[in-house]
C-alpha cells in the first residue's frame, strides 16, 4: 500500500500540535495495515466531498482522501470536523 500527501495536507498538518501530528501517525500507521479497521471509522463523503473518504483521527479530528487505485491513496486534508465541513 502507498500513502502520498497533497501539498495542502501538509500545510495544514505542519500547523498542528506535536500531540495530533503523532495521533494522525498512528492512524496512519493504523490504515496501512487496516484501513477498516473500527478505530478508523472510514466512511465515504458526500456533497462537496463525494469521491473522498474520511478517517478519525481523535474525536473531532478527520483526515480526507481519495482512493486513487486499490493500494495507493492520496490524503488531501487534515482539521477539525467543523473546519473541513462546516458541522
Amino acid at each position: 500500500m502507498q500513502v502520498f500527501h497533497s501539498k495542502s495536507f501538509d500545510k495544514q498538518f505542519a500547523k498542528l500540535p506535536v500531540k495530533l501530528q503523532e495521533a494522525y501517525i498512528a492512524r496512519n500507521r493504523l490504515f496501512m495495515e487496516n484501513r477498516r479497521h473500527v478505530l478508523l471509522h472510514d466512511h465515504a463523503l458526500t456533497d462537496r466531498w463525494s469521491g473522498h473518504r474520511s478517517i478519525n483521527i481523535t474525536g473531532d479530528y478527520r483526515a480526507t482522501y481519495r482512493e486513487i487505485s486499490p493500494d495507493t491513496f492520496l490524503f488531501v486534508a487534515i482539521g477539525t470536523h467543523h473546519d473541513l465541513y462546516g458541522t
